[in-house]
């Protein structure tokens, strides 16, 4: 069954300059994708389109589904709950005084307080930050603020992540920490990444993405071999 549908997306924040074309992606429930290319491939504005983040690309029939339901400005509510979007930078997610707060921020009037609580602790706990509620993000090495966000999108039981670069800048415990954290997860997962050998390790599959056009999609482990195609769009030294 298909989680994700996107069917010939093509969009460019200036309209003289695209930076997708005509991408057409299906991903059925349960896989975990790799998107692989270059900087400026467009890697992270294909992960913004499947949460909605940029709505005014939705026209009257949108080219994006998620379970079935089209990425347009009445479904958003659903869909943000839907996917949970991983930004590269933790930071940019992080902004509310205590860890316990920033992970209850997406499901507010989801319960009682105590119900709310209860589902911040567990995902805390999926996530190895059991009683870090009243920690300030602060505080937090960059693995734990990863692990976090990551908190923060569980809490709302999405089917899809959209993981933006989520070993960028780790030291090598805390990114075997995220790559054992994301392997244990049940969700279907698209990641933008340059670290190939978590897309080996992790991904069914792997589409490469260069100058906003699909250049390559398959079998991780055949795509990862190719030494020339992989030379040919940037990803091999």
């Amino acid at each position: 069954m298909a989680v994700v549908e996107i069917r010939d997306l093509t969009f460019g924040y200036r309209p003289d300059a695209p930076v997708l074309r005509n991408v057409s992606l299906t991903i059925a429930s349960g896989r975990r994708v790799a998107v692989v290319g270059p900087n400026g491939a467009g890697k992270s504005t294909l992960l913004w389109h499947l949460n909605g983040l940029l709505p005014e690309t939705a026209a009257t029939e949108s080219c994006i589904s998620i379970d079935g339901l089209s990425v347009m400005k009445g479904n958003l509510p659903s869909i943000r709950r839907q996917v949970g979007l991983l930004f590269q930078n933790p930071d940019d997610q992080l902004f509310c005084p205590t860890v316990g707060e920033d992970v209850a921020f997406g499901i507010r009037g989801d319960g009682t307080p105590t119900e709310i609580a209860t589902r911040t602790a567990a995902a805390l706990h999926a996530v190895w930050l059991k009683g870090f509620e009243d920690r300030a993000p602060g505080e937090l090495s960059l693995g734990e603020k990863k692990r976090a966000c990551l908190a923060g999108l569980l809490a709302s039981k999405p089917s899809v992540l959209a993981l933006d670069e989520p070993t960028a800048s780790l030291d090598p415990r805390s990114r075997r920490g995220v790559v054992n954290l994301l392997e244990s997860l049940p969700q279907t997962m698209v990641i933008a990444t340059h670290d190939l050998a978590l897309a080996r390790e992790l991904c069914h599959r792997v589409v490469i993405l260069d100058e906003g056009m699909i250049r390559a999609d398959g079998d991780a482990a055949q795509i990862l071999g190719d030494v020339e195609l992989l030379r040919r769009h940037g990803l091999y030294a």
